[in-house]
């Protein structure tokens, strides 16, 4: 038995998931605690998603921030579970993804580890994605492992959906290896057309979503898009879809109303993962949905409708948190890494082979 420590900061970067879980015969989520990210660093983070002035040095601020962020919230989380850092195998840290180019050879994720083990006392696993792009791979989605290890027991054709950021599949069957890839946007745009248009950080249930019209003709232009083409090996990130990408639409259209846009947001983001699913595994009997869109009340609706022929719900159904899947991920990666299983499938990112990911820094 082994306590192990997950700290998660998505593509949304609304905050930072920290999850503790005990890996002995099975994984055990024991406590959580969430950190919102601080206003500044949220906009110091997004700007570092594209190139500009002085970067190097603004990443080397952005991430000291990050890793003070994370200290903070981990000595939060073991005051409260009255633990010492020593009771803590390792920190598994996913870092804030700040560029995300396989095609190029290259994803980076900052969050210094180095000085996160020295404000923790607890030694670090990070940096999990170059190990699998340096292979060939597109270093993510690096989560299906973690999904066939928690739900591969069930026996059924299923896919675990996870919707941050962007959103991505996991395609379980027996006797087959997991396959998993990304669907395309899943909160990005939405988060940022209501940020623009109505200065909130989210669209609550997809409430206002709900309140418009999906526009055919924008919906259509959207999907146009060469990622959306094809079941993976694939990943995307900022990089691709973005509101420039999306004002780039809207240039050539007639005037929408702005809930209208966002109703066609929430549109693309249920018609990419249905058809994706379609495409990919036929009569799924099971979709379990993770991630912040699972909380979006519009966005499941329209799941359910998608998939009349699948059971569409909640991880919270199967006994696991949806809000804490991803945390828990990167937590299970770290007891991988010191370790030495290998937990990325070439059948997700299309490396050459199983590798042992990520980088230790010891406390």
């Amino acid at each position: 038995m082994a306590l192990y420590l997950g700290v998660m900061s998505g593509t949304s970067l609304d905050g930072l998931d920290i999850a503790l879980i005990e890996q002995g015969e099975r994984l055990e989520l024991l406590a959580t605690h969430y950190l919102p990210m601080p206003a500044e660093l949220r906009q110091q983070l997004l700007a570092l998603c594209a190139s500009g002035p002085d970067e190097i040095a603004r990443a080397a601020l952005a991430e000291n921030h990050w890793a003070s962020l994370a200290a903070e919230g981990i000595q939060q989380l073991l005051k409260k579970q009255g633990l010492q850092p020593a009771a803590i195998r390792a920190i598994g840290s996913h870092g804030q993804t700040i560029r995300h180019e396989p095609a190029r050879g290259f994803t980076v994720q900052i969050g210094n580890p180095a000085l996160l083990a020295e404000l923790t006392g607890i030694a670090v696993v990070a940096d999990f994605r170059r190990r699998d792009v340096a292979a060939g791979g597109q270093g993510a989605p690096l989560v299906p492992a973690f999904h066939e290890t928690l739900f591969a027991h069930l026996g059924q054709r299923l896919a675990v959906l996870n919707v941050g950021g962007f959103s991505n599949l996991s395609l379980i069957e027996h006797d087959k290896p997991v396959h998993g890839f990304d669907c395309g946007p899943g909160n990005v745009l939405l988060d940022a057309w209501i940020e623009r248009k109505r200065g909130q950080a989210y669209d609550a249930d997809g409430a206002w979503a709900a309140s418009g019209v999906a526009q055919t003709d924008l919906l259509n232009a959207l999907l146009s898009d060469p990622f959306f083409v094809g079941s993976g090996p694939k990943s995307t990130g900022r990089e691709v879809f973005n509101l420039a990408w999306l004002d780039g639409h809207l240039a050539r259209m007639p005037h929408y109303r702005d809930e209208d846009v966002q109703a066609t947001l929430l549109e693309l983001t249920a018609r990419t993962i249905t058809e994706s699913l379609r495409n990919a595994q036929q009569g799924t009997e099971a979709l379990l949905v993770c991630g912040g869109g699972a909380r979006n009340g519009a966005l499941m609706a329209r799941l359910d409708a998608l998939l009349p022929d699948t059971r569409v719900t909640s991880t919270q159904a199967y006994g696991v948190d949806p809000d804490w899947v991803e945390g828990m991920a990167f937590a299970w990666l770290a007891h991988c890494c010191l370790e030495g299983i290998a937990a990325n499938r070439p059948s997700v990112t299309a490396a050459k082979g199983l590798r042992v990911l990520g980088a230790i820094y010891p406390a």
